[in-house]
């Protein structure tokens, strides 16, 4: 199905490309469990507007990566994969310094467009390394590649939360930007890629990409797979803290114990993904798919009916394990239908949907909160991981998608 040669370098590619995704991934959730409180910080205080405008600044993030992540594609496809890591934690290092001296949030909001448009790290990690490691390994690598962000996730928050707690807010987000320049570095000196560039005429147009792809309406299919799979995802990240905060009354340490909540479906992920990733070379992205989704729903509705804090960690544990099988195996099915040239274009096209639904989930989750109480957002969340079974399930049953083995595979 792909023409592609394995990159002897990939084995040592896919752990140095796992140490930055895990240094990004720690410096972006240092700050998320406590983006609310900052937002309040900064002059917003009536809880609707709070609300509404924490949704905006989790979501507005992701609506200028979504815009931007076609055109690093198309570069990433004439430059390389090992440019765009770089161009990616360098900018996104600096607009995280300047975040930690916004005075109101209407700054904060533009620091957090900006780190949108110079963001993506994570899916040109992933298009790196889908070009370069052998297909049949393409489940357990993606799986092991998708842990480094993961992990660092999961340490994040309690350092972040800690550190929120104990020496102010603003002050994390300078150390976010040192653990950015720290992942600049480790990708300039350690990350090898062997690219002959593009010029720009030579370079393929949108229609001769998806014609390049063996079965392009299923890709399609994927790529919205995929955005409903941010959209519940990203619906309860806006409201997290403040839930925790209903259910525990005035909790002392409220950032430490929100970044605790925050931190458990990574550890989870850290555990399951790999294994996960093997079965699914094993007996298919598709059917791993599809199950996960299932499991999703029954785990996500009794959130809503939480009454402490630790009901609801040991409920998003178990989400944790489930939910990190779901993108590695969509990207495990489209890498299985294109080829090694149109990766970066096709992966930026999927990482725009996935922006998509960053964007709209947390503004959904918000709304939903805002005006339905907290518990109603996970009802609406389960409804959207239902919707994304049945569609899921549907794409790759009506594209007559042949079942997936990696030892079909030549």
């Amino acid at each position: 199905m792909q023409n592609k040669a394995p990159n002897r370098n990939w084995k040592r590619n896919l752990y140095v490309v796992w140490f930055g995704c895990f240094l990004t991934g720690a410096a972006f959730s240092l700050i998320m469990p406590f983006l609310p409180l900052y937002v309040e910080e900064l002059g917003v205080t009536d809880h609707e507007e709070l609300n509404l405008l924490t949704g905006a600044a989790f979501s507005i993030t992701f609506l200028f990566s979504a815009i931007a992540a076609p055109f690093w594609g198309k570069l990433s496809d004439r430059k390389g994969r090992k440019l765009m890591l770089l161009r990616s934690a360098l900018g996104m290092a600096i607009v995280m310094l300047l975040m930690g001296f916004a005075q109101n949030v209407w700054q904060l909001l533009f620091l957090r467009a900006l780190l949108g448009l110079l963001g993506g790290f994570v899916p040109n990690a992933n298009a790196l390394i889908a070009t370069q490691v052998p297909v049949k390994r393409t489940g357990w690598a993606l799986g092991t590649l998708s842990t480094g962000a993961v992990s660092g996730a999961l340490i994040g928050p309690l350092i972040g939360g800690f550190l929120a707690d104990h020496t102010g807010l603003r002050p994390v987000f300078y150390i976010t930007a040192s653990v950015l320049f720290i992942c600049f570095f480790v990708t300039l000196f350690f990350v090898r890629e062997n690219f002959t560039p593009v010029s720009r005429k030579d370079a393929l147009n949108t229609k001769q990409v998806f014609a390049a792809i063996k079965n392009p309406r299923l890709v399609i299919c994927l790529f919205f797979t995929t955005m409903c799979i941010q959209i519940a995802a990203g619906s309860v990240s806006p409201v997290i803290t403040l839930y925790i905060r209903e259910l525990g009354g005035h909790t002392e340490n409220l950032a430490f114990i929100s970044g605790l909540i925050a931190s458990v479906p990574g550890l989870a992920a850290l555990i399951s993904a790999p294994r996960l990733g093997k079965l699914s070379d094993r007996i298919g992205p598709d059917k791993v798919l599809i199950a996960m989704l299932a499991v999703s729903v029954f785990v996500i509705l009794p959130m809503a009916w939480v009454t402490h804090y630790w009901q609801l960690g040991a409920l998003r544990f178990l989400l944790g394990a489930v939910n990190a099988a779901l993108l590695p195996a969509v990207q495990t099915l489209i890498i299985y239908h294109i080829t090694h040239e149109i990766a970066g274009r096709i992966f930026s096209y999927n990482q725009a949907l996935r922006d998509a639904g960053n964007v709209t989930g947390p503004l959904m989750g918000a709304w939903v909160a805002a005006h339905f109480g907290f518990a109603s957002v996970f009802y609406f969340t389960a409804a959207v991981v239902l919707f994304n079974l049945f569609y899921s399930w549907w794409c790759i049953k009506s594209q007559s998608a042949p079942k997936i083995k990696p030892a079909d595979i030549g």
